[in-house]
């Protein structure tokens, strides 16, 4: 399994997951363009994405999701405008080729927001950006990944230090709002286990956040815990530039 991370932040989220048989989207915020130069990189175009997960309704995460027939929309009731072909349930696995998924719940001010569980090849990969918590309840569920994608949205302080209104600034702050570097790293903590190869640190705030600061409060945390992170490929995601992870070969 690998994936591309198209593009993860406010101005627009898409992920591109492959196995050997199948191609997942998980959301499409990004322009259709976008999304056609990276599949072109794998000789496939739009036409060969399997299924579309959607995480939640915000604009930056379906701003570009009428490109796909609804036969291809997986989400949770009520998440996608219109009616949906494929309404999921949380924690009740469904196939798409030979992909198992799994959706679980997070906390975000939006309709039903979940993250996904996704498994193939013998491996797992865990996707959960826009939460402002972390439920222990999924620990279960989500442990031990091959690789995780979680949101490592904000330092406080530089978020603190914006010209935000302070309502913006006490919703992305809140538990529907968005994770921090620390909390993102806490969590992380809870789900990594000995199969974690990669962790990916996405939807960071290009107002209030860096990776080099979102990098160092992981260092910090994990050292904190006793953890070596160099046991891990830790990278941030980025908005204009897609990253590509997992076992590829070219």
């Amino acid at each position: 399994m690998f994936f591309n991370i198209v593009g993860s932040g406010s101005k627009g989220n898409a992920t591109l997951v492959f196995s050997k048989g199948t191609t997942l989207l998980i959301d499409m915020g990004v322009p259709l363009e976008r999304l056609k130069a990276e599949l072109n990189q794998y000789n496939k175009t739009e036409k060969d994405i399997d299924g579309v997960l959607v995480t939640h309704n915000h604009t930056d995460h379906i701003r570009g999701i009428k490109a796909f027939s609804p036969k291809k929309i997986y989400a949770l009731a009520k998440t996608v405008p219109g009616s949906l072909s494929n309404v999921v349930s949380l924690f009740s696995p469904f196939y798409i080729g030979d992909m198992k998924i799994t959706a679980f719940p997070t906390s975000h001010d939006a309709i039903n927001p979940c993250g996904y569980i996704i498994e193939a090849d013998g491996e797992k990969l865990v996707y959960m950006t826009d939460t402002g918590c972390y439920f222990s309840e999924n620990t279960k569920y989500v442990k031990n990944p091959t690789f995780l994608i979680i949101e490592s949205n904000h330092d406080i302080q530089k978020l603190l230090h914006t010209n935000r209104p302070m309502l913006l600034i006490q919703r992305i702050m809140s538990d529907v709002g968005h994770l921090c570097n620390e909390d993102s790293a806490f969590a992380t903590l809870e789900i990594i286990g000995e199969n974690t190869k990669e962790i990916i640190l996405a939807h960071l705030s290009e107002e209030a956040n860096e990776p080099e600061l979102a990098l160092e409060a992981y260092r910090k945390i994990f050292a904190y815990k006793g953890v070596d992170i160099s046991r891990y490929n830790v990278r941030c995601a980025k908005q204009w530039e897609s990253i590509i992870g997992g076992d590829y070969d070219n």
